[in-house]
C-alpha cells in the first residue's frame, strides 16, 4: 500500500485467524490486529477522525492548542496526527502510565500534565474539564466525540463485513465505547444476527485501556442498546490470556486484548458454531516496563495487582 503521509496508513489493519485458542473447531475465532496502525494502536482511526471533524467544522483552526485526558493510547494517536499536521498538544494522563507511553508522547512533542494515579482517567477527565475552561484549548474529548464510533462504523466494522461478510459474534473491549458502538453498529446493518459483546473489568478490577461503567462514568458516545451482552474480567483473567495468546499464536498484544479473548473462549464455549471477530486494541510494546511479561508468572500477576492499570 503506498500512501502520501503517515496519516494514510491508518486503518486496514489484519483480521487473523487465532483456531489454537478456540476451544472447539466449529467455533472460529479471528484476531483484529489494532496494534499494525502507526503508533501500535486503534485509537489512531478516532485521533486522525476527531482532528478532521473539527478541522471541517471550523471548531479547530491553525494555531490554536489540543486538549486531551488519556489513559495514553489516544494522548498518543492525537500526539502523531498533531505533529504531522502542526498542531501543538497537552494530555491529561494518569502519574503511573507506562514509561513507554510517557516517552513516545514526549518524542511526539506533547506537553504533558500528570494527574493522580489513584484517581485514574475520570482524574485526568477532571482536571481537563478545567483546564479547557480557560478558553486556551480546543478538547477532541473521544468520550463524548461522535467521531469515535464513526470512525469505527466506517472503518473497524466496514473492514470486517468486507473481510468476514460470515461474522456472527463481535467481541471488544469496554473503554469510550466508541468501537462497540461504532463498529457494532455496521455490523448488525451488515446483519441484524450479529451478537456484540463487550468485555468489561469486574468493578475494582484493574484492566489497562478498559473500564467499569459501575464506576459511575458512562462514556456518552457509549450507545449500550447496541450491546447484546457483557462478560466481566479480572486482571487476572486478562494477564493469562494475553500470555496465551503470544504462547499459543504468536500474537504479542497489550492487556485489554486478553480481556476479549478471555470474553470470546466462553462464548465460543457456549454456541455450537459461528465466527468470533476479537478486537485487539493494541501491542504489547508499550507494557514491557511494567513487568506484566515478567517470565515468572506468579510475578507478573502481582505486579498487576499492584498497578492501577486503567
Amino acid at each position: 500500500m503506498r500512501t502520501d503521509d503517515i496519516l494514510g496508513a491508518i486503518g486496514g489493519t489484519p483480521l487473523v485467524g487465532i483456531q489454537r485458542l478456540s476451544p472447539k473447531p466449529e467455533v472460529r475465532l479471528w484476531a483484529k490486529l489494532e496494534g499494525q496502525n502507526p503508533t501500535g494502536s486503534l485509537k489512531d482511526r478516532i485521533a486522525l477522525a476527531m482532528i478532521e471533524d473539527a478541522e471541517r467544522s471550523g471548531a479547530l483552526s491553525a494555531g490554536m492548542e489540543i486538549l486531551e485526558p488519556t489513559s495514553g493510547n489516544t494522548g498518543i494517536a492525537l500526539a502523531m496526527v498533531c505533529a504531522r499536521k502542526g498542531y501543538r498538544l497537552t494530555v491529561a494522563i494518569p502519574e503511573n502510565a507506562s514509561e513507554e507511553r510517557v516517552r513516545l508522547l514526549e518524542l511526539f512533542g506533547a506537553e504533558i500534565v500528570f494527574t493522580p494515579a489513584e484517581k485514574g482517567t475520570n482524574g485526568s477527565i477532571e482536571v481537563a474539564r478545567r483546564m479547557v475552561a480557560s478558553g486556551k484549548y480546543f478538547m477532541p474529548f473521544q468520550y463524548g466525540n461522535p467521531a469515535n464510533p464513526r470512525a469505527h462504523y466506517e472503518g473497524t466494522g466496514a473492514e470486517i463485513v468486507r473481510d468476514l461478510p460470515e461474522v456472527t459474534h463481535f467481541v471488544a473491549g469496554l473503554g469510550t465505547g466508541g468501537t462497540l458502538t461504532g463498529a457494532g453498529r455496521r455490523l448488525k446493518e451488515h446483519n441484524p444476527a450479529v451478537r456484540v459483546v463487550a468485555a468489561e473489568p469486574e468493578l475494582g478490577e484493574l484492566v489497562y485501556g478498559l473500564r467499569s461503567l459501575d464506576e459511575g462514568f458512562v462514556p456518552p458516545v457509549l450507545d449500550e442498546s447496541i450491546l447484546d451482552r457483557k462478560f466481566l474480567v479480572s486482571s487476572h483473567d486478562a494477564l493469562r490470556a494475553t500470555r496465551e495468546l503470544t504462547e499459543k499464536e504468536a500474537i504479542f498484544a497489550g492487556l485489554s486484548s486478553g480481556a476479549v479473548i478471555h470474553a470470546a473462549k466462553r462464548i465460543a464455549a457456549e454456541i455450537d458454531g459461528g465466527e468470533v471477530v476479537c478486537v485487539l486494541a493494541d501491542g504489547g510494546w508499550k507494557y514491557l516496563s511494567t513487568q506484566a511479561w515478567s517470565v515468572d508468572l506468579d510475578m507478573a500477576e502481582k505486579q498487576v495487582e499492584e498497578t492501577l492499570w486503567w
